[in-house]
């Protein structure tokens, strides 16, 4: 179904290694508002979508969400590249080490590991993509959030294109709850609990 690339869709490069930060970072890999939780919410949602262009969008986005979980371990793994048991000890962050070692976890940044609980699936179009645009909008206060914790430009270009995402990603879903309203309204389906007043 899927054509994968060997590359990443954005370059991630980082000026040295910073295993606090990758502490924070790690958020983004496996916390509630992280690229899983994203990639599997809208792969999940898509097949309760009433028409074919919803459908396709979560598709994409979904899609897109692997490739951003993608470039966020690649971040995380350049910034503990080379990291000592004591590296990690110093930055609060040797649970990682003892378990994981360099290897990737999908944890918040607090250690948590991640949870089915961090996505939802009501089946119900109108409510799903709402949660949706709620979704990219913490994910974009998220990234906002590390930009601001870091000094490296080479990070910050990173994030930023990821910010940059969330927010066409949230235009979309916005436009996909117009359009899926819109054919409920025509099709004389029911929504938030009150006939549409179409004829």
């Amino acid at each position: 179904m899927w054509i994968y690339e060997k590359k990443l869709e954005h370059p991630v490069r980082v000026t040295c290694p910073d295993v606090k930060f990758a502490k924070m970072v790690i958020t983004q890999y496996g916390g509630p508002d992280g690229e899983l939780s994203a990639s599997l919410r809208y792969l999940n949602q898509r097949y309760s979508m009433p028409t074919s262009q919803a459908k396709a969008l979560l598709t994409d986005i979904g899609t897109e969400e692997l490739a951003h979980m993608e470039m966020i371990a690649a971040l995380v793994f350049k910034l503990v590249d080379g990291a000592t048991c004591a590296d990690f000890k110093a930055a609060g962050w040797e649970g990682q080490y003892v378990q994981h070692d360099h290897g990737l976890f999908w944890t918040d940044a607090n250690g948590i590991p991640w949870s089915a609980k961090y996505i939802a699936c009501l089946g119900d179009p109108i409510t799903d993509l709402t949660e949706n645009m709620a979704a990219e909008q913490k994910a974009r206060t998220t990234y906002e959030h590390l930009i601001a914790c870091t000094d490296d430009p080479c990070v910050k270009d990173t994030l930023r294109f990821l910010w940059q995402r969330e927010v066409v990603h949230f235009q979309r879903f916005g436009e996909a709850l117009n359009e899926v309203q819109e054919w409920m309204c025509k099709s004389k389906h029911v929504w938030n609990g009150h006939n549409c007043g179409c004829d």
